[in-house]
Formats: structure tokens, sequence, C-alpha cells
């Protein structure tokens, strides 16, 4: 496997804030705590604080949540049990329940954390470190998760459930399975056996990184939730979150960062079987929006107290509740997961809960033999690929010795020469000047047309070569994005079942660089 680095910058797929966060833009740094080097982590180490009895409940949800896994990997089970231990830390990523596992990006999320947590047991050999996948169970934007892109094909789920995703069951699931184009064991175990998405996603998780030690966690639980209480007691009271972090973008606005998230008043969700819906305060009372539940503010804090697992966080409030549950030293994201965390430090800060180190999540393009292979007789290097269709068609054309055609020389001599034609006209008859501009525009027209038709037999001369590059481009960039924010980890693990390992190898998340891999 032939890997190659280059700059996230020179990909152009990525934002001018990730760009500066990379470069560590002054102007930036108030917005994160410590950037992500190793030597960092000594100093979060220190500031992260994490009681015994946090861990205690930790360890006894997972154990919970693992009871649905029919053999738990012995590295899973030892991190689970390492998370007693005061000097255990996590390295923690989140995604959402897509089916199949989505785009590959959620792939390499989970790669970057394991790798994170390897690296950083080198480097700090008194302490553990375990890599943990959020699972985003409590999400309810289903659009977002029941399809995925295999082949050139798109699988979708159609259900009519609703609410919290995690909790969804996986009816419908066995339709898609039958549309496949093979069977894949893995997939039909974890869908045709598990009672909700929830336990399914878990079930492929750890299938397929449990050899590696990730621990997948649900926050969907009712013990974990306790420590949001003083939390939603405080959004319902003071709306403190939207006060904060309205204030927070303001501030990165100024400095010319567009926001990636809004803050509402209150960002909290009511939670129930098939229902999560904002809660909004009118009146004295609150309210759950498309229901007809309400609460008084003595009921709703009422069951704050009793019952925290009926309140579901926001985009705003679920960094928070993470870090309140986990010894968690760094989030890893991709893109606008971390630019969205610049908007939560001060919220951090007014409930003195130390700020994670926040990771770029590795980013790479997987090039296989056969596509390898067609770049190389294309003469082409793998960074030359990020670069327009256009471009690279005239880096080819001039690879075969061909000058891009123009006649603008002759066109200009045509116009000289009418310009000498049309003074005499003048001096002769005035009245001939326009038929001499008529006839000017006339021979400009027939050499643009001669141009177009030279080019177009040019091109129709190495049309099997731009053809090849066309789909070359289209293959490694489907839709003109980035690999990894279409295809699917079938894609690759079907022809290469060696896939994770290869990126497991390949990745550094402490690099900060695009990684290509090249299959020899």
């Amino acid at each position: 496997m032939k890997i190659t680095k280059m700059e996230y910058a020179a990909t152009g797929a990525f934002s001018q804030t990730i760009l500066d966060y990379l470069r560590c833009s002054e102007q930036l740094q108030p917005f994160y705590n410590h950037f992500p080097t190793l030597e960092a982590f000594e100093a979060q180490l220190q500031e992260k604080s994490f009681g015994q009895e946090q861990r205690q409940i930790l360890h006894q949800a997972l154990q919970e949540q693992y009871a649905s896994v029919a053999a738990v990997n012995p590295q899973v089970q030892q991190n689970i049990d390492l998370l007693l231990e005061p000097n255990t830390y996590t390295i923690t990523t989140g995604h959402q329940l897509n089916i199949f596992t989505g785009p590959l990006y959620f792939i390499y999320k989970i790669v970057t954390a394991i790798n994170t947590c390897k690296t950083l047991q080198e480097k700090y050999p008194g302490y553990k470190f375990v890599p943990v996948y959020w699972m985003a169970t409590e999400d309810h934007d289903f659009a977002e998760i029941n399809y995925f892109n295999l082949f050139g094909k798109k699988f979708s789920w159609q259900t009519e459930q609703e609410g919290a995703v995690g909790r969804f069951t996986t009816e419908g699931l066995e339709q898609v399975l039958e549309e496949m184009p093979e069977a894949y064991p893995l997939f039909e175990e974890a869908y045709r056996n598990s009672k909700t998405l929830a336990d399914a996603t878990r079930a492929i998780t750890h299938a397929l990184f449990g050899a590696y030690g990730l621990v997948s966690i649900d926050g969907d639980h009712a013990s974990l939730k306790k420590a949001l209480t003083p939390v939603i007691e405080k959004e319902l009271t003071e709306q403190l979150s939207y006060k904060l972090v309205t204030e927070t973008s303001a501030q990165l606005e100024q400095l010319g960062y567009k926001p990636q998230v809004f803050s509402r008043e209150i960002n909290l969700f009511y939670l129930d079987n098939g229902l999560r819906e904002r809660l909004v305060e009118e009146e004295g009372h609150y309210k759950v929006l498309n229901s007809e539940i309400s609460f008084s503010r003595e009921e709703a804090l009422q069951l704050a107290t009793e019952h925290p697992e009926q309140f579901s966080p926001n985009v705003i409030l679920r960094p928070l509740y993470e870090e309140l549950i986990l010894p968690n030293l760094a989030y890893i994201g991709g893109g606008a997961e971390v630019v969205y965390w610049f908007q939560l430090k001060k919220l951090f800060e007014a409930y003195k809960v130390a700020f994670p180190v926040l990771m770029l999540r590795n980013s790479a393009l997987y090039i296989n033999k056969g596509n390898a292979n067609r770049m190389q007789k294309l003469g082409l290097a793998p960074e030359e690929l990020f670069q327009d269709y256009q471009s690279l068609k005239k880096h080819l054309s001039a690879q075969l010795h061909e000058e891009e055609i123009s006649l603008e020389a002759q066109r200009q001599a045509v116009a000289d020469a009418f310009a000498q034609v049309e003074q005499l006209a003048r001096q002769v008859d005035p009245t001939l000047v326009k038929s001499v501009g008529a006839e000017a525009q006339k021979a400009n027209n027939a050499l643009q047309l001669l141009e177009k038709k030279i080019s177009k037999a040019r091109d129709s001369k190495h049309e099997q070569i731009f053809k090849q590059l066309e789909n070359l481009k289209e293959k490694l960039f489907p839709g003109g994005s980035l690999q990894e924010r279409h295809d699917n980890l079938l894609n690759y693990s079907t022809n290469n079942p060696d896939f994770i390992q290869a990126l497991v190898n390949a990745f550094d998340p402490f690099d900060l660089s695009f990684t290509i891999l090249e299959e020899a």
C-alpha cells in the first residue's frame, strides 16, 4: 500500500475555518482549549476530573448495553472494565446510526479514535486510553440515516416509525438486505437478530472494531441521564446555553467565521417512545411542540429530577452531556463538527467541565488497484486528481503535446486587415463602412466556428483518453465530492477484507494531513 500525504488546503474540500484551525490561527485560539498535539494531552489529563462514582455508573450502563452482544470481544470487555480505573480515559467520536455504516467517513472517525488511543498509550504509558463511539441514538433525523450508496446504487430503508432512531425496531431492513447484490453476513445477523437499531449498530461496530477494543455507548440511558439533571434545570430556568452560545457565535461572526449550529432558547427535546420534539416556553409553561403535552415550571423541574431520561439534549448540549458521563480527553469529528464545538467553550466553562481537545478526523482518498492502474496509464500523480476535470483535461492535452486550440492570432490579423479596408472605404465612400463591418463580423464568426471544429476534431482524436479521465474522476470523486462523503464501506471491504486494517496502518491522527492510499 503506497501512502501519500498532502495538505488539507490543497484538496479544496475543507472550510477556511478548519484550515485556520489547523494552522493555529491566533484569532481562533480563544474558542478552544488545547491544540491537538501529543504534548497537549499532558495538561488535558490534569484538567479532566472524573470521580469513582461516575466511573461505576458508566461501567454498569455499558455492561447493560453490551448484554445485547452475543459474545463480547475480550478487548472490548477489558476496556469497559478499565473504565473503573482512575487512570483510564477515553477518546471519543460520535455519529448517527446510518444503516450499513453510511458514508465511509464514519469508519474513518472510528479508526482515528483507535489510532489516537494507540499513540497516546505509547506517549503516556502510565495511563490507559479507550476508544469510544458515541451512538447518536436520540437523533430523530431519519432521512439522514435511512440510505447508503453501494456500487453506484442507492439503497433505502422505509419505515413509518418516528422519534429517536435508536429506539426503532429493525422492521423493514430485511427488505434492504434482500435487495443487496450479495449476502453480507455481518449485516444480516445484526439487522435480523437485533431488537432495535441501537442494538444492531452496536453489533455492527463490535464486529468491525471489537478486536481494536472500541466501546460503543448509548446516551439514551436513565442512569447516565442523571448527570444531566443540573443542566436541564438551568436550561429551563435560565436559558444559560442560549445566552452563552449566542454570544460566542456573534464573536465568531465578527471574525468572519460562519457559526455551524443555531442555539435555541431551550436546547432540549422531550423524549418518549415514538416522540422527540422540542421544548418551548410559553407563558410560564413548557410545551412539547407538535403534541398536547405541556408542563408547569414546577412539573418540568420535578420531571428533570425524577426522570431526566425524558429530556434529550440537542446539538448544543449533547457535547456537554458526553463530557459529563465520560472520562474523555478529546473529541474527534469532521470539519463541520469541529467548527460547531468552537461555539461551546463558554458553556463548558460555565459548568466547570474540561473542554476536550478537538481533533479533525483522518480524511482519505482510497485508490484501489484498478483505479491506480488507470491513473498511472494517464500519467497522473494522485495529488493531481483533486484538480477539476477541465484542468486535468488541459494537463493531459499538454502531456499529449497538444496545445489548446486558439485562433486568436488569426482573428487579430483579420481584424487588422478589415480595419485597413474600413479606413480605405471611409476615404472613398463612407456609406461602405457599414458593409465592411458586417463582412468583418462574418469573418470573425467563421474563425470562431473553425476554432470549435478544430478543437472538436482534436478532442475526438483523444476521446478515449478523456473518457477514461472522466470515469476515473467520477469513481474517485463521486458526484464531485470526496469519496468518503458518498461511498460505503462495502464498496472497498468487499474486494479487500483487510481494508480497515489498511486504514489503521495508514492513519496518523497527529499528522494533520490528508491521506491518499494507493493499492500496489
